[in-house]
């Protein structure tokens, strides 16, 4: 059971599990798909995107929870990321983890299950 990651404002995935999906960040809406990252990825993700950044929530998820509408495609290097193509119900979601930052203002993620 693969995992996957997303990285976002806590106040971004509080409202998504209100509204009951969760249609993706401003970055995932303006692509038109919802980032994703797996355990290895996210480190540097976190680090390339979220430095500085306070109020962070680390989201995981089964990737094959999501079906169809996850897809491994090139990015970063060469990379093959996951994203989704539609919306995620935030009741997949296995952990939300608050993200803390280094002195240096880099998100701490911590071992990370893969």
């Amino acid at each position: 059971m693969p995992r996957v990651y997303k990285i976002l404002k806590r106040a971004e995935w509080d409202a998504a599990v209100r509204a009951g999906r969760f249609e993706g960040a401003a970055i995932d809406l303006a692509d038109g798909y919802i980032h994703l990252s797996t355990a290895a990825q996210a480190p540097e993700t976190a680090r390339r995107y979220f430095t500085g950044q306070t109020g962070l929530a680390l989201v995981r998820f089964d990737a094959t929870a999501l079906g169809v509408a996850l897809r491994w495609e090139p990015s970063r290097g060469g990379d093959l990321f996951p994203h989704v193509y539609g919306w995620i119900d935030p009741a997949l979601a296995e952990a939300v983890t608050e993200i803390d930052l280094d002195p240096e203002g880099a998100p701490r993620l911590g071992a990370l299950p893969a």
